[in-house]
Order: C-alpha cells, then sequence, then structure tokens
C-alpha cells in the first residue's frame, strides 16, 4: 500500500476522529499526496464526452472546467472542442495534470487559481464542474461567470462514480467511521441546492450508460484518500491503516485474481446561470 508524506502540524497527533469544516477539509486538495491519489478515481465514461460536446451551441467552441483537479474532464474533452481553459486552486493538481496523459495538449490552458478569482479568457460556450463546484463561493462564482458565457452558454454538473457495488452497505459505514466530514448527506443535490438559490435554471439531466471499469485492489482503496474526508493529511497513520484494512475485508470475497470489476456510470444536469 502506498504511504502518504506526513501531515501537517495542525492535524498532527489527532486521536479518534475528528470533524472538520468544509473549508478546512478543501486544503487537503492543495496537497500532492492528494492529488497523486486521483489518477485511481474512476475515469468518466466516454459517453459523458459525446454529451457535452453535443451541448455547445456557439463558436468558438470554448470550454472553462471548474475545479479541474489533474484534468479528468479537461483532458479528454480538449481535442473535441477549440479550448479549454483548467483552472483549480490547486498547484499540486495542475502539475499532476500536466504530467497525465494529454496534459500538455496546446489547447489546454492550466490557470492556478480560485474559481472565484482566477483570471479568465471568455466568452466560453460551455462550463464544466466535476465533484468540484460545492467547494466554492456560490454566491460569488455563479454571478461572476455570467459575464464569461456566450449567449447560449450552459453550465453542466458532472457526478460520476461507481453503481451497485455489492459491499456498498458496509463500505458506508466504514466511511462514516472515518469521514472528517461531519455534515456528509448522500441525498444532497447540488443542482437543486443552486436552482434553489436562484443561481442557476435547470434545463436538462442525462444519465449515461454504465461502463464496466477493472481496478486493482490496492488502486480501489488508495482513490479513497484522493477525497477531502479521507486524506491522509488529516488521518492518523494507525487509522489509515485501519480503514485500508476494513475496506480490503469488505471487498475480498469478490476480487478475482486481486482485481475488482465494477461499473461506473455519471449524470449530467445542465441550465442557466
Amino acid at each position: 500500500m502506498r504511504r502518504g508524506k506526513t501531515a501537517p502540524k495542525s492535524a498532527r497527533g489527532l486521536s479518534g476522529k475528528q470533524s472538520m469544516t468544509a473549508r478546512e477539509l478543501a486544503a487537503a486538495f492543495t496537497d500532492d499526496d492528494v492529488a497523486a491519489a486521483y489518477q485511481y478515481r474512476p475515469p468518466y465514461p466516454a459517453e459523458v464526452f459525446d454529451i457535452l460536446t453535443g451541448l455547445i451551441a456557439d463558436e468558438p467552441r470554448h470550454v472553462l472546467d471548474l475545479g479541474a483537479g489533474e484534468g479528468a474532464l479537461a483532458r479528454p474533452l480538449a481535442p473535441l472542442v477549440d479550448r479549454v481553459d483548467a483552472v483549480d486552486v490547486s498547484a499540486a493538481m495542475l502539475a499532476r495534470g500536466l504530467r497525465r496523459p494529454g496534459g500538455r495538449q496546446p489547447n489546454l490552458r492550466w490557470i492556478l487559481g480560485a474559481a472565484e478569482t482566477a483570471p479568465l479568457a471568455g466568452p466560453y460556450a460551455l462550463v464544466t464542474a466535476g465533484a468540484s463546484l460545492h467547494w466554492m463561493d456560490w454566491d460569488v462564482t455563479l454571478p461572476r461567470l455570467r459575464a464569461e458565457l456566450t449567449e447560449r452558454a450552459l453550465l453542466v454538473i458532472v457526478e460520476h462514480g461507481y453503481r451497485e457495488l455489492p459491499w456498498q452497505a458496509g463500505l458506508g459505514a466504514v466511511i462514516a467511521r472515518h469521514s472528517r466530514s461531519p455534515d456528509f448527506d448522500p441525498d444532497f443535490s447540488l443542482p437543486a441546492a443552486l436552482a434553489a438559490r436562484g443561481l442557476l435554471r435547470v434545463t436538462g439531466q442525462a444519465e449515461t450508460a454504465a461502463a464496466p471499469f477493472r481496478q486493482p485492489v490496492p488502486d480501489y482503496i488508495e482513490q479513497f484518500h484522493s477525497t477531502a474526508s479521507l486524506a491522509r493529511t488529516w488521518l492518523p497513520p494507525a487509522e489509515v491503516a485501519d480503514f485500508d484494512a476494513a475496506v480490503a475485508r469488505l471487498v475480498a470475497p469478490h476480487a478475482v485474481d486481486g482485481v475488482l470489476t465494477t461499473s461506473v456510470a455519471a449524470t449530467l444536469t445542465w441550465g442557466r446561470i
């Protein structure tokens, strides 16, 4: 199992689970260990990119990817459009993205900065956000974007992950025991929350077909440490070992030669801001 670097002083000596605020949790994404673990997250199904490109109605086909991380959306999207601006607050994420396949495409621009303040070069015909917008200040970010969009531009929120895991019930209990997030709500809907605040007028939604995904057990376990609430930065080494061992026990009956066969799907929700 991979080992992360030493936790910062603010997190050392934690004994047992301690809840953290969203702002504190978000700091984990600047950590290189978290950025390195991103490569073990499940990929977006290819159908996602067909849907995204089909939603672009204006030219030039410039796309803004908010909270791009190491470019899981931005890198595959770049060959399909005129330009992608990938914005992220984490230098570690952008450095990893540059080294990942497709990270140095000439029409892919990496922009270091927060979505609320980063320099933008609109107008954009599409804005994407995958597992990122909920960390941002909605009341600042979304109104700011209005001035950066083409006439028919849409914001698309892309949510994806594993589907129908046979060990899901047990996994939920393990995560709840170790997660540093005090208010995780599996039923929370970001598009609905934005709509309720008058920040997004939802105009469409699509669900991709489930795509098969095979992954070694250690990689499956490692991807949990790419999340803010389970980052090694916050968990003492003994707790990391306990979490990893608990997940390994859950999935062991389903692994064949150390590999898990799962499925991954995505939900895309779009609208006007």
